[in-house]
């Protein structure tokens, strides 16, 4: 699966994402770095087929208003490490990946993976 990582998150999340065989960028990757605009972070998703994984809920409101990006993972963790990130994300992608084959947006809780549309 493509996954971009959004600017409040790890970059490190991207490499872990890689090891495990998946195709990650971080907003750090970009050209606008972490000052990449949303539209654009969409339009990139949208241009390689990628999952946006984020915490920021202007993404969810630009997923229910205009349908961008095509697929979204929202992590609703509240503050945590990045180890206890990685330590809730991680394991559970397979849980994702399975969920966004019908599915195009998905949040992460610190106890649950909820479908949402």
């Amino acid at each position: 699966m493509n996954f971009l990582i959004d600017a409040q998150l790890p970059r490190r999340l991207a490499r872990k994402l890689r090891e495990l065989g998946h195709d990650a960028l971080h907003t750090l990757d970009l050209p606008g770095g972490n000052r990449t605009p949303d539209p654009e972070i969409n339009a990139v998703a949208q241009r390689d087929n990628r999952v946006v994984i984020t915490k920021d809920a202007d993404f969810v409101n630009s997923f229910l208003l205009l349908g961008q990006p095509g697929k979204l993972v929202l992590i609703s963790t509240g503050n945590v490490t990045n180890a206890e990130l990685e330590a809730v994300l991680l394991p559970r992608i397979p849980a994702i990946e399975a969920e966004l084959q019908t599915s195009s947006y998905v949040e992460l809780t610190r106890t649950a993976l909820i479908v949402r549309g």
